[in-house]
């Protein structure tokens, strides 16, 4: 075996097309990603890159002028800049579970006037659920949209936005009670959301009358990529910046795109962890102890053979989730597993490649420095591993109904 994580059965153009990321990731992001994390600086010339590559309209269909390709080549690009630097996958994440939500659930119109644009890379996209007090239960959301004529007004906060600042399309989860009596409301507040898109300018402070961009979370890693809190008061919006046109569909709207999303983020575990794994076997074969290479030590053989073995284990996962989406059949269970796979795997892959190198592992002049402080990023995004978890045993217990 040359290499680990391999896929079978990609076509041509897929193997094209990764071969040309692997490229750009070798020669535009590894040399400058430490640097560029360490100065906690966008990675502009990295996205303008991305751009010219076609990669923000990689998953758009043909027609809005995209590459039309499959989530599973998404999934295998992101791995592929994951192990470059984990923040530049984020970047276009979030862009494409926008996408992914309008190819899916927007109206023609709203197909129309946003796919282009976003395949060109001239509108990059952003979504916000989570809130300041809110974590995992999305059902206790507070911020609300209210229907005043023709418009809607909305207010509230929301928090954890990847591309916040420097998008210019959010799609924003917020209730909407439209339609549903107090009690009814209560008793589903599933029901009772609705997605709306938000343009806005990219920036920070007020970005548009009744929205503020705050300034960049300050964050233990995942940096370069802008982090940010939304804030609505009084935010005015047409009718048809509803999602789809109707209301109360937002939350399984979302639940879709999210799907996607914790594929991606399964994806960039395994793209971390490959990393880890290179970065381990390179310096256990430069570094020499007791008149050998500490490769030849048998502790060291034992924790490279754990750490290639999950390396292969978490992409196997994530590449059946990809494909199962991509067939059209459920997966939350498939994506579940290999997100919460994926994370906990990088997370010790990581650790252990960390323990190889040492005391220099925690000198920021080695790359295993910055991975180890990106890890714990992926053991959240996306749901918790406990979220996945009851993810996973919810959808068990319908496959396997006792019949007593």
């Amino acid at each position: 075996m040359a290499r680990l994580a391999q896929t079978a059965g990609l076509t041509d153009i897929q193997q094209e097309i990764l071969s040309t990321v692997r490229d750009f990731v070798d020669k535009e992001i590894l040399p400058v990603a430490t640097e560029l994390e360490h100065r906690d600086e966008y990675p502009q010339q990295i996205v303008d890159g991305l751009r010219e590559l076609g990669l923000f309209g990689l998953m758009i269909p043909e027609e809005y002028g995209g590459l039309g390709e499959s989530l599973l080549t998404y999934a295998l690009c992101v791995e592929e800049i994951a192990r470059g630097w984990m923040s530049v996958s984020g970047i276009i994440n979030t862009h494409f579970i926008v996408a992914y939500m309008l190819k899916q659930h927007g109206t023609q119109e709203q197909k129309d006037h946003y796919l282009p644009k976003m395949a060109a890379g001239d509108i990059r996209g952003a979504f916000s659920m989570s809130e300041p007090a809110l974590g995992s239960d999305v059902s206790a959301i507070t911020s609300k949209a209210v229907k005043d004529g023709d418009e809607y007004v909305l207010n509230g906060q929301k928090m954890w936005l990847t591309n916040g600042g420097t998008s210019s399309l959010v799609a924003v989860l917020v209730r909407s009670d439209e339609g549903h009596s107090p009690e009814e409301a209560a008793a589903k507040p599933h029901k009772s959301m609705t997605t709306f898109l938000i343009e806005k300018e990219p920036g920070f402070g007020q970005v548009r009358p009744g929205l503020t961009i705050p300034g960049k979370i300050d964050k233990m890693g995942y940096k370069g990529v802008d982090t940010t809190e939304l804030i609505m008061d009084g935010l005015r919006l047409p009718a048809d910046s509803v999602l789809g046109g109707v209301t109360g569909r937002g939350f399984y709207q979302m639940m879709d795109g999210v799907e996607v999303g914790r594929v991606n983020v399964a994806a960039r575990g395994c793209g971390v962890a490959q990393r880890a794994f290179e970065l381990g076997v390179s310096y256990a074969q430069q570094r020499h102890t007791f008149g050998k290479p500490i490769a030849q030590h048998q502790a060291i053989q034992f924790k490279l053979a754990e750490m290639a073995t999950k390396v292969e284990a978490a992409h196997a996962m994530m590449v059946n989730a990809a494909r199962k989406k991509d067939s059209g059949e459920r997966n939350d269970l498939e994506a579940g597993m290999a997100k919460y796979l994926a994370s906990e795997y990088c997370k010790e892959v990581v650790e252990d490649a960390f323990r190889i190198h040492g005391g220099y592992g925690f000198s920021k002049e080695y790359e295993i420095e910055r991975l180890y402080r990106e890890a714990p990023m992926l053991l959240i995004g996306e749901g918790t591993a406990e979220i996945q978890k009851m993810i996973i045993g919810r959808r068990l217990l319908e496959e396997y109904r006792f019949q007593g």
